[in-house]
């Protein structure tokens, strides 16, 4: 597989550390607001490349962080370590605490990720769960002579870093890492590009609802650090993948580079780095000043299904910014819709296998070839898509229809065995539970309770139509 390599600029044939595995990390979300649209983009590109990876045959150990301490607001003015803490803001606007904030954030990314059909990754870790580990590493960085202590905490010094041969911010796409535009540089920092390893709480007596004891005194850990820690712990010092959406690219990974490679003194610290380009939303940025920071829920409470945006974020590629409109959308979903009855619709049922010609065999052997070769140049997703559409109204027979739009959908993740509505719209959760009960039903020949499931099913505005072996839901 040939993706793009951030760090090289260049697209490269994936060569793991440990033949036939993949380590890979993603930066998940900061758990202090619902993750919009434009993050779900971000998190779908992780869960197909995942999924890509393990299509064409490798093990794959998939680790995601969900930040819930230490990622302060002066980050969008360009200082991740000035401003106030996210969670700590959140708290005080919803009056809950921040504990309760970061439950409540992350049960709902979980439930979210669900809706996405993004599978759960190998590991799932908290920033707060990891303190100990984050306290390690920034004491490794201080016996490397790598921080220095001023009024408000520790800090890494990229000047002594680069001093012992190591390059600092090779990943950035600035042609310089610039002190930020909108916020007063700190003059005890030694540099601009000087970032915070652990902050110390505040001295003004304020208290911090999120706090530990560290060598250096009461305080909280940086944003950067939980990253380097937490993936190293699951990955090792040096592994293969990193992904992540493009906005990291310029400040938080560089750092994630930096306190890793000066902890263990190992380079590369990851030797590929994948980055996802950003969603415009009707043309132009995505802002919940702007009113359109849509989020998974807006998509449901419409009743179109969440897969229809995975969808979508399939018909563009990755490293390039696509475009969302409510009618794009629209399209996006009735096209999931044709594709899923063209899965559904294609009987096998009573259809006797046969020998296939030579002919046959080579179509299905070609079609097969095509969405791997799709999938590993560089995660090509619309050809992926394009070749599903090619095979599904292809000639070629029925069984091997579907087999392979399953096999294909391992990798895509549209769930083409989902029962659809007959305008399209998303079943409820409540109704395809009961759906699979009556299926189940069937199976064991209970045909009473699998009609008094169907009739279950009209009181609450649907009726079946059993077709070709399968059961859609239509809407009364």
């Amino acid at each position: 597989m040939k993706l793009y390599n951030s760090l090289s600029r260049q697209v490269e044939e994936i060569v793991p550390i440990e033949a036939g595995k993949i380590g890979m990390y993603t930066c998940g979300p900061t758990v202090y607001s619902t993750a919009t649209i434009g993050n779900f983009r971000t998190y779908t590109l992780s869960d197909v490349l995942a999924r890509a990876l393990r299509y064409v045959g490798y093990e794959v150990k998939l680790v995601m962080n969900l930040t819930d301490v230490g990622h302060l607001t002066g980050d969008n003015e360009g200082d991740s370590s000035q401003g106030e803490d996210r969670l700590e803001k959140a708290s005080k606007k919803e009056g809950k605490t921040a504990w309760d904030i970061a439950k409540g954030y992350s049960d709902e990314f979980m439930a979210q990720m669900k809706m996405m059909n993004i599978e759960m990754p190998t590991v799932v870790c908290k920033a707060t769960d990891h303190i100990p580990e984050q306290i390690v590493m920034v004491q490794q960085l201080e016996s490397n002579g790598l921080t220095y202590k001023i009024s408000d905490g520790i800090y890494f010094d990229t000047l002594a870093f680069e001093a012992k041969g190591f390059t600092y911010g090779e990943l950035s796409n600035l042609d310089e890492m610039k002190k930020g535009a909108r916020l007063e540089p700190n003059p005890e920092k030694k540099n601009p590009r000087d970032f915070a390893l652990w902050k110390f709480s505040p001295s003004d007596g304020t208290k911090r609802q999120m706090e530990w004891e560290s060598p250096w005194g009461v305080g909280f850990p940086g944003w950067h650090i939980e990253c380097s820690a937490m993936s190293t712990k699951y990955l090792g010092d040096q592994f293969d993948i990193h992904a992540g959406g493009e906005d990291l690219r310029s400040t938080h990974h560089p750092n994630e580079i930096a306190q890793a490679e000066g902890a263990t003194g190992k380079k590369p610290f990851v030797k590929t780095w994948v980055h996802g380009a950003f969603l415009l939303v009707d043309g132009g940025r995505m802002g919940k000043s702007l009113g359109n920071a849509y989020t998974i829920a807006d998509i449901a409470a419409k009743g179109i299904d969440p897969l229809a945006l995975r969808y979508f974020y399939l018909t563009g590629h990755y490293r390039k910014q696509i475009n969302f409109t409510w009618d794009s959308l629209a399209s996006a979903a009735t096209a999931l819709t044709k594709l899923r009855e063209l899965y559904q619709n294609t009987k096998v049922d009573g259809v006797e296998r046969v020998s296939l010609s030579e002919e046959k065999m080579e179509k299905i052997e070609a079609f097969q070839n095509k969405f791997t070769a799709a999938i590993e140049n560089d995660l090509n997703m619309s050809e992926a898509l394009a070749v599903l559409w090619e095979m599904a109204k292809s000639n070629i027979p029925n069984y091997d229809k579907v087999d392979m739009m399953m096999q294909f959908d391992r990798v895509l993740g549209l769930q083409l065995d989902k029962p659809i509505s007959k305008d399209g719209a998303a079943i409820p959760e409540n109704i395809e539970k009961l759906i699979e009960q009556r299926e189940n039903m069937r199976k064991m020949r209970n045909y009473d309770e699998a009609d008094k499931i169907r009739q279950d099913i009209e009181k609450l505005g649907y009726h079946l139509e059993d077709k070709g072996g399968r059961t859609r839901a239509i809407k009364n």
